[in-house]
């Protein structure tokens, strides 16, 4: 798959963060995803052990998630944890994968953050730039801003706001359980990502792509 790259990514943090503020303001965030026309979705996850970063892009037809496509990549982790940051330390692996890719994906969920991020460029809008193809993400935790209570069904939803914008939407993907944190990548908007988002999670609180995708990164072979 072709990509756009648009910096090494040996830096400082303070350089990354200088980088992020720059390229934040290239992140389209307001542009519906066409969701008539996804034929396949790709959930994106990277783990780590012993300093060990593997990353899966788990390739799924949609609406039926069969897979089509499974990639690795491996390499030593090149930046320390540092939240925020977290594109600086997966980004280079990512970038592994994705050249491995051979299918087309119309729209790719990240786990980890888009806009809902202090600087409006969590790792799936950061990656988003690199792919040109909408991208969505999908946290587990909260990063920054705040939410109303929800309703315990599944669908249930409160906009994600901080500093007066809003940034996404916590998202009940299964009932009772928490909520997961939705926001645009890039080449999306915040309703279609979220409908996306809860039409992929048909049975857990992971969407089902990216479920897929964190079994295959965890997955460590000598």
């Amino acid at each position: 798959m072709r990509l756009h790259r648009r910096h090494p990514w040996d830096l400082s943090p303070s350089q990354a963060i200088a980088l992020q503020k720059e390229m934040a303001a290239e992140v389209d965030s307001t542009q519906p995803i066409d969701l008539d026309s996804v034929r396949l979705v790709a959930g994106v996850d990277v783990s780590v052990k012993d300093e060990q970063s593997q990353a899966a892009v788990v390739v799924v037809t949609y609406p039926g998630f069969l897979p089509v496509e499974t990639v690795l990549a491996r390499r030593q982790t090149p930046f320390p944890y540092i939240p925020g940051l977290l594109s600086f330390r997966e980004g280079p692996v990512l970038e592994e994968a994705f050249d491995k890719l051979e299918a087309e994906p119309d729209v790719f969920l990240f786990d980890g953050m888009g806009i809902a991020h202090p600087r409006r460029i969590g790792i799936a809008s950061h990656m988003g730039l690199w792919l040109q193809r909408p991208t969505i993400g999908c946290g587990k935790t909260l990063l920054c801003g705040r939410y109303k209570d929800l309703a315990e069904d599944k669908g249930a939803a409160a906009p994600l706001i901080d500093k007066g914008q809003t940034i996404g939407v916590a998202l009940r993907t299964r009932s009772a359980k928490n909520p997961m944190f939705i926001s645009p990548g890039h080449m999306a908007d915040i309703p279609t990502a979220a409908e996306l988002v809860l039409r992929c999670s048909p049975k857990y609180r992971l969407p089902e792509p990216i479920r897929l995708a964190h079994n295959a990164a965890g997955q460590f072979e000598p």
